[in-house]
């Protein structure tokens, strides 16, 4: 038997009482466990009587086993005969447990909110369609370029900006050399600003083999104390010099980044074509996007704040996914930023709340709609994930049963076809682009973001030709800094 009233605008308390003969069985099933985990002197483990051990340690020492055998079973089925949906862990009390009686106890629990839908089979929204021009296949080609920088050295020529300076050098504060003011073949890029303010620059000009005495101050606040505003003079040897070369656009640059082409012609094409699958694909997520923000926008939900909190971490585990990519850690990062991870997440509380919204309306057209996911299409999908891991599907599909994400599978089909059936409903108005505009409310979004290392196509499924190394092949040499060499370099990179 359930009774359950609403004590909060999200949250409800169950009364649940279970028949004293469930009780009475849970509690001989309780016994047969209980038994064989204790000794008693003048009994064979596991043979003492049921009355021995009651009266010896009283009948309560059955309650626990019992209750884990009654309680969530108990609790589900009530959710479930009473229609309800939890979103957060319930908080159970005990109210009766005693033989011949019926168990009772009482859920507290943070359920999902009732939501109040717009009229979602009539929304309209714009959307700008995007054209892949040939400079978009220029910029693309040009970025390969870059990041097949080679770096070629100067014989004849002096330091500039951007080149590579291979130096030995050696500082002395008032006559006297310091830990750190030494180093050899050190490879510095001059512009890099790895170093403290006045060195780099005092080496523009510089040819090989040309020797320079640079005379720089610390930094009042530098990360070493002994050190700080100190004047130092270097004695530097530029021992080499090494130029960015950008190479050649033409056939044989495509042979050495692709074995998909071998011409420059084609490849374009093929980036042409590439770049207008993912400007396809990210204009439907776009207009997807706009539709589901627009429904969330015009539908009434109180969101819980558990929800929002869920959809906070979710940020942070997309954007730590991120960071890994850059080397860092959240953690890391978080002690980077002024505030820490907490202050992130006060500035990104917006966008969770949006999420979460989203999710509760989307959910609530899937109830409304009756939008259901068949047996085959959870197959269908598993197939698929099957065939692009090259796994065998059988182990997938039972790999998949015994963690529970055939649930989530299905769920997402469900949030598939809802979001389907909002697009074709929805009344779309093409607008041209207006590109500044565009691109100053792209640099107005608040987003969590981590500076890219170089341009490329987004990760998309479609990307141009099999480029065999996008980065540099000479990185080794291309280091800025090296970590153990010298106190000259900013502290952050110490």
């Amino acid at each position: 038997m359930y009774r359950w009233e609403k004590i909060d605008d999200n949250k409800v308390c169950l009364e649940i009482e279970i028949p004293g003969a469930e009780v009475n069985e849970a509690l001989s099933q309780a016994y047969r466990k209980v038994v064989k985990e204790i000794d008693l002197p003048g009994f064979r483990k596991g043979k003492i009587p049921r009355k021995i051990l009651e009266s010896r340690f009283g009948p309560e020492i059955f309650y626990e086993e019992a209750l884990e055998i009654l309680v969530n079973p108990g609790y589900n089925k009530a959710v479930r005969e009473c229609q309800l949906e939890p979103i957060d862990q319930p908080q159970f009390e005990l109210v009766q447990m005693e033989k011949d009686k019926p168990l009772i106890f009482k859920v507290t629990v943070d359920v999902k909110p009732e939501v109040e839908l717009c009229a979602y089979n009539e929304i309209t929204v714009e959307h700008v369609r995007e054209e892949v021009t040939p400079a978009d296949v220029e910029n693309y080609l040009q970025s390969l370029r870059a990041q097949h920088t080679r770096l070629a050295v100067v014989e004849d020529g002096v330091l500039q900006e951007k080149d590579m300076a291979i130096i030995d050098f050696e500082g002395k504060i008032d006559g006297e050399s310091f830990e750190g003011g030494q180093s050899e073949n050190h490879s510095l890029e001059i512009g890099s600003k790895t170093f403290i303010p006045g060195f780099e620059e005092q080496l523009l000009g510089a040819g090989k083999d040309e020797e320079r005495q640079i005379t720089v101050t610390f930094p009042e606040d530098y990360f070493r104390e002994e050190l700080a505003g100190k004047e130092a003079v270097f004695d530097v040897l530029v021992k080499e010099i090494k130029r960015p070369q950008l190479p050649e656009l033409n056939d044989d640059f495509v042979q050495e980044i692709t074995e998909e082409f071998s011409t420059l012609d084609e490849f374009k094409a093929d980036v042409e074509n590439k770049l207008k699958e993912v400007s396809q694909q990210r204009q439907k997520v776009g207009l997807e996007s706009k539709i589901i923000e627009k429904v969330a926008e015009e539908s009434k939900v109180d969101v819980p704040d558990v929800l929002v909190e869920r959809e906070l971490e979710s940020l942070l585990a997309e954007f730590g996914y991120y960071l890994r990519m850059q080397g860092l850690s959240l953690e890391q990062y978080g002690e980077m930023v002024e505030g820490g991870l907490e202050n992130l997440k006060g500035e990104h509380r917006e966008e969770a709340i949006k999420r979460a919204k989203a999710n509760l309306v989307l959910d609530a057209i899937i109830k409304t709609e009756g939008i259901e996911a068949s047996e085959e299409e959870v197959d269908q999908k598993i197939a698929e994930i099957a065939e692009r891991q090259e796994s065998d599907l059988d182990e997938i599909k039972m790999l998949f049963a015994k963690q529970g994400r055939l649930d989530i599978i299905a769920h997402e089909i469900r949030y598939r076809k809802a979001i389907d059936l909002l697009v074709e409903q929805a009344h779309v108005i093409e607008v041209e682009a207006d590109t500044e505009k565009d691109a100053a409310k792209e640099g107005s979004d608040e987003e969590l973001t981590v500076p890219e290392k170089e341009p490329a196509l987004e990760e998309q499924e479609a990307q141009p030709g099999d480029v065999k190394d996008a980065g540099n092949p000479e990185s080794e040499e291309s280091d800025l800094l090296d970590e153990k060499s010298t106190p000259l370099q900013e502290e952050n990179n110490d």
